[in-house]
């Protein structure tokens, strides 16, 4: 009797491990969440104030180190996450890093890692819709600059989507009197279309502080 009870027991207690494992399976965290759960602690501290200019996007944004002292007549509010894609920030991070801030100018650097990772060109470009559609719904009065996808070198197999889903953006965009498509690839290849690894860390992909002098030319217009 002592043995049966005491394998009722062991049964049960692995039955309510499992059970705890998959509740905490199906409860998983977002994609970067400590990094919102930053920005959100940092804003409760100190709240950014309203119609500023809106940096949103990938790491191309977060290694962007020195971004607001390039512009520092600018109300400068950097927003970068990770290596994010930009289905996550449609998802998860719009409501904590993008509409609390009711900016007047939204710059978003999204989409290359989605193709990265094997998202199409079409899925990138309905994503960009949606985020469109979800900041004229909810900031009517903001602007949104989308920043194409760079060629980074170390990703040439997707260049041909890189290309394809810019080409969708600008074509959008181009109607939109509140939108606007900028060209930053150019700024960091070549006279011959070829990539400036100068520009880049060793790791081909992010850039390094001349490939920011360049973005810095080319974003400085639009400020």
């Amino acid at each position: 009797m002592l043995f049966q009870l005491k394998n009722w027991i062991l049964v049960n207690l692995f039955l309510l491990s499992t059970l705890s494992f998959s509740f905490a399976q199906t409860n998983d965290t977002f994609p970067f969440q400590s990094e919102i759960k930053s920005f959100e602690k940092q804003d409760s501290l100190q709240s950014p104030q309203s119609n500023g200019i809106l940096f949103i996007g990938s790491s191309s944004i977060r290694k962007w180190a020195d971004l607001e002292t390039r512009f520092p007549n600018s109300n400068i509010i950097k927003r970068g996450v990770g290596g994010c894609e930009l289905w996550q920030i449609n998802q998860f991070y719009t409501k904590a890093i993008l509409l609390p801030y009711k900016p007047a100018k939204i710059f978003l650097y999204a989409g290359e890692n989605d193709i990265a990772s094997g998202r199409t060109a079409l899925q990138v470009y309905a994503e960009f819709k949606k985020f469109w559609m979800l900041v004229r719904t909810k900031l009517p009065n903001a602007k949104v600059y989308y920043l194409s996808i760079k060629p980074s070198p170390s990703r040439a197999e997707h260049f041909a989507e890189f290309n394809k889903a810019n080409a969708l953006i600008k074509a959008f965009l181009k109607t939109k009197p509140k939108g606007k498509y900028v060209d930053m690839g150019s700024s960091i290849v070549h006279a011959d279309g070829s990539a400036d690894l100068s520009l880049y860390e060793s790791d081909n992909l992010h850039l390094n502080s001349k490939g920011y002098d360049r973005w810095e030319k080319v974003l400085t217009p639009f400020l």
